[in-house]
Parts: C-alpha cells; structure tokens; sequence
C-alpha cells in the first residue's frame, strides 16, 4: 500500500505484529490464561482513581448518599437523599453498596461510610466480571483469539473506564445485559445452526433469567428491553418465537416475580405507591418526552459520541462497516445488528440523553468489529486507513490538549506527572495507527489497547485527582477538619453540591447567608461553608451573634455541574 501514512520502516509493523500474534496464541491456549489476562488487564485500567477521585457530582454522591443513609438508619426498603424521597432507581445498586460498605465498617476500616471508593466496589467487580462475560459471550460468534480481542477493547473503552469507578448502576446494568447477550445467542445459534449448536445448558438459563430478574431490581425495565427487543426482532426475521422456548420462559418469569416480588410489595406499602408513580412516571417517562437536568439531547447525538466515548473500539468499527452492509443476512451478523440497532434508536429518540445509556451495546459492536477482522473483512485501502489513523488519534489528542489546558487554565501548573503518559499515549496510538494501515488489526488493537492503559494512568492517578480547582468538596472537608471540632454541625450557604453532603454529614443544612448565620445563634461546634454570593447576608448576619464563629480559610474552583468558578469561606466555631 503506497501512502503517505505508511512507516518508513515496513518490517518494524511486521516484526511487531509477528510479536502480537505469538502472544495472543499464547494466551488463548486455555480458557483459564485467556481469562487471567483479562482480569490482569481490567485491574489495570479500572483500578487506578477508584479510591483517589472524590464523589463525581451529582449522581454518584447521591447513589453513595442513599446508600450511607440506609447503613445508618437500617432502613432498606426505602430509598432516601437526606429528607427526599430518592424514588427514581430500584433497590439493587444500594443493596450492593450497602453490604460492601457495611462489611468494611464491621471490618474496622476507618471512616468507611464516607470513604467513596467503598461504594465504588460493586461497579468495579461488576466492569471487571462484564469484560469475562464478555469473552465467554463472543466464543459463540468468534474464536478464542478474537473472543480475547474483542473483550480487550471492550474493556478499554473510554465509558467502561469511566463507568467502572463510579458508584452508580451502569456497570452492573453492562454485566447483567452481557449474561443476557450470551445465553440469548446460544440459544439463537442452536436454531439457525442445529446440527453444530447445542441450545443453552440449564445452568446458562437459570443465570440468564437471575440477571434480567437482577437487571430490574438494578435499573427497572432497561436489562428486559436490552434483551427482549432484539429477541423480538429476530422472532420477526424467524416468523416464529418457537427458538426462544430453550431459554423456558415460564420458569424465567416465576425466576424474575421471586427475585424482585418482595421488594416491590414492601416499597409499594412502604410508599403507598408513590415509588412507582416517581420512578416510572416522572423519571423514566419525563426522560423520554424532554430532557431531565439540562441534559437534553437531539436525535443523533450518541451516533456522535460514540466515537470518542467508544474509543479504541471505534476505530475498529468505522473499518467495519462494509463487512456490515455486506454480510447483514448473516445469522450472527444478524444477531449483532438485532441487538444494537433497534436500541439505539429508541435511545436516540428518548429526549433525555446521557453517554451512559448505550454502553450495553457495546458488546454487539465490538464482537462484530472483530468478526470483520477475522473474515477478512476490512478493507484497508486508502480511504478507510485516513478514517481508521484519525480515529486512532482521537482520543489521546483530545486528553492532551484537555489536560494541558485545563490544569493550566484552572490551577495555573502544567500536569507535569501525567504529561508523559500522555505523550505516550499518543505515541503509542500513532504507532496503532500505522499498523492498521498495514494491514495488522491484531498488533494496531494491541497497541491502541495500550494507549488506553497509558491514558488511564495519565488521567486518574496523576490527572484529575491531582487537578485542584474540580475538587472542591474533598478540600472544604479538609479545611473543615482543621477546626477544633470533634462532631460539628454543617452549614452549607450556596454550595450544595451532594459530594459535600456525603463527604460531611446527613444532617448537613443546605440553607443561604442569612439563615447560615441565624443558625450560629443556637449551634454549638459548628461549620458553615459560604459562597461568596452568600457572604455579604452571612457576614451581616452574625453582626447579632454575641459568639461569631472565625473564617479558617477560602477554598476557590470550579462546579463541574455548571462550569462556574467559586469562592467559597470556611468559618467554624467552637464551643
């Protein structure tokens, strides 16, 4: 191939690819290596930031909040934030959080109930289990190697990496999906391919039917859609359902009532129905007629995403395509597009959109991104080798130019510890890059896996928990510690950002400058953060507090949630 793109030296790709091959036959001998690659591979990329990052505002404190407030009240039927009913999410992400959180309390960990990486564990297990269930779920359409492969980019995404160490629902929702994903196309290869498939094991339809009862406990209706509409699809492509009787619909159904039954009739009782008509008719209906929380989206705008969001996995599949078009009659093709395209649009039309949303489609893409690679299907002429080395250049350029002007615009400094890996990220992704144009997927999936890995360690350990001027809620707690204080009442005047409920106390009052300084007339230790919006009625205030409490410092950053830039005094008083 005659291109500029080409490496100079053609036998470096060669020698390298040669290198990557044997590793992956290596590898893939067994089951049992393939799958401690995996796992190695997951700690690497999930780890790093889980317990470093403070609470990513706001959903996330608010999952971890609820949670802490069930462990401290024994409640664990109703869901609360604070004083508010939190009735938008099932029980299960909080059961799970809870047990972990509870476990490390009894344990003696230290401050456990506002130590957020705790709550993060179930998620990270969960990302961790979604990439094996993603290997034994592609062995139905791929080889072992590309099984491997394919798992490998699904868990280098840049929303599986960000997912896995956030305490909210998406990762757990990712792994129940991909049980569902694996069972659904056994079952789907032992009708269309009889005399070489075997239907699924008892043992895989009891695990299917435990993770879509789970999948509702965990995110409503979202794991039965996820599975069950592009099984309906396939039933229309079949005229007939008869392929999904293996699967034992009834003893699923009677599966998933146990599974979830108990739950919904004590929080039906607890709420006299009010759960159900929050949950389903305000929070998951409002999503769909308009955008919930300022985030709105046009139809369109995940088909966008996708290519940063999903990267290195999209790099691969922008060379699929026209193995796509070509071979979309094919029985496992079939399947793939069944599962990712009728999902995706409803997504595309709900009003209310976030990135997250379409993660479990991931799966179907990166399976079918690999399955082109393995019949041979990219075509790597000029044109798609232009797309394939912008697209591997994506995402390590945009994190430079975001690292370095961000910790320069918001903190002054240039992030000096994460600046390396991120040069090597986009050396090794350029690199990639040129492997692709030669014409070795597996040694450019390779390398653009490792230019993952290097971004992860230039954005969590040494990027954004280093990035001061985002952290605001970790530093007001360490201000506030540094008052005299053993048990302080808070007070919060125009900061009320849910990271800091969590990080201080459930009791904490969200209030403004005037009643903040009111409440000093009556409080004893206290602790009150105010904004500097706020500061003139506080300061005002306390001029009729006979013991005003003393300013012990100013903590100054931006509010990720609306991008303003804040100035925000701590004052303590002791007595």
């Amino acid at each position: 191939m005659a291109s500029a793109f080409l490496p100079a030296d053609a036998s470096f790709t060669s020698r390298l690819s040669a290198s990557v091959e044997r590793w992956l036959g290596w590898v893939t001998l067994s089951h049992a290596r393939a799958a401690a690659a995996l796992v190695v591979l997951s700690l690497l990329l999930f780890t790093p930031g889980l317990f470093s990052l403070q609470p990513m505002d706001r959903d996330e404190p608010r999952f971890a909040q609820a949670s802490k407030q069930m462990l401290e009240t024994r409640d664990f039927i109703d869901i609360r934030f604070q004083d508010e009913a939190r009735h938008k999410k099932p029980v299960g992400i909080y059961w799970l959080q809870s047990a972990v959180v509870g476990a490390a309390d009894a344990a003696g960990v230290p401050d456990a109930l506002r130590t957020i990486g705790l709550y993060r564990l179930p998620s990270w297990l969960a990302a961790i289990g979604s990439v094996l269930v993603m290997y034994w779920g592609a062995l139905a359409f791929l080889s072992r190697r590309g099984a491997f492969v394919a798992a490998a980019l699904l868990s280098s995404t840049v929303l599986l990496g960000v997912e896995a160490r956030l305490a909210k629902t998406d990762a757990t929702l990712l792994f129940t999906c991909l049980v569902g994903f694996g069972v659904l196309a056994r079952a789907w290869f032992s009708h269309v391919s009889p005399d070489t498939r075997r239907p699924p094991a008892l043992a895989q339809v009891l695990a299917f039917w435990l993770a879509i009862g789970f999948g509702v406990l965990v995110k409503g209706p979202i794991t039965p859609m996820i599975v069950f509409v592009p099984a309906l699809l396939l039933s229309f492509r079949e005229r007939s359902f008869r392929w999904l009787l293996p699967l034992r619909p009834w003893l699923g159904l009677a599966i998933v009532a146990i599974i979830t039954a108990p739950w919904l009739i004590a929080i039906a009782l607890k709420t006299g129905g009010s759960f159900f008509a929050d949950s389903v008719g305000k929070d998951m209906l409002g999503k769909v007629g308009q955008g919930q929380e300022r985030h709105w989206g046009p139809p369109g705008l995940y088909a966008t995403m996708f290519w940063a969001t999903a990267w290195p996995l999209a790099v691969f599949m922008a060379l699929a395509f026209r193995f796509t078009w070509r071979e979309r009659r094919d029985d496992g093709v079939a399947f793939l597009l069944a599962w990712i395209i009728p999902c995706w649009i409803i997504f595309e039309l709900v009003q209310t959109k976030l990135p997250h949303y379409v993660l479990p489609l991931y799966p179907a893409v990166a399976v079918l991104a690999v399955l082109a690679i393995e019949r041979d299907g990219v075509p790597y002429d000029w044109r798609s080798a232009k797309w394939g080395a912008a697209l591997a250049l994506l995402a390590p350029a945009l994190v430079l130019i975001a690292g370095v002007g961000g910790f320069w615009h918001l903190d002054g400094v240039l992030p000096v510890f994460a600046l390396p890996f991120l040069i090597g990220a986009a050396v090794l992704a350029f690199i990639g890059m040129r492997a692709l144009q030669k014409a070795e997927p597996m040694a450019g999936a390779a390398l653009l896996v490792a230019s993952a890995l290097t971004l992860t360690l230039a954005a969590y350990p040494f990027g954004l928990p280093r990035l001061e001027a985002i952290n605001l809620s970790k530093r007001l707690v360490a201000a506030a510690r540094t008052a005299p204080c053993e048990k302080p009442a808070y007070l919060s005047a125009g900061y009320n950002e849910p990271s800091l409920v969590f990080l201080t106390d459930t009791e904490i009052d969200l209030t403004d400058g005037r009643s903040a300084a009111a409440a000093f007339s009556n409080a004893g230790c206290t602790i009150a953060f105010v904004e500097k919006r706020h500061e003139a009625a506080f300061l005002e205030g306390l001029k009729a507090v006979a013991d005003p409490p003393t300013e012990r410092g100013r903590i100054k950053g931006v509010n990720i949630n609306s991008g303003r830039m804040l100035d925000i005094g701590v004052y303590a008083r002791e007595r």
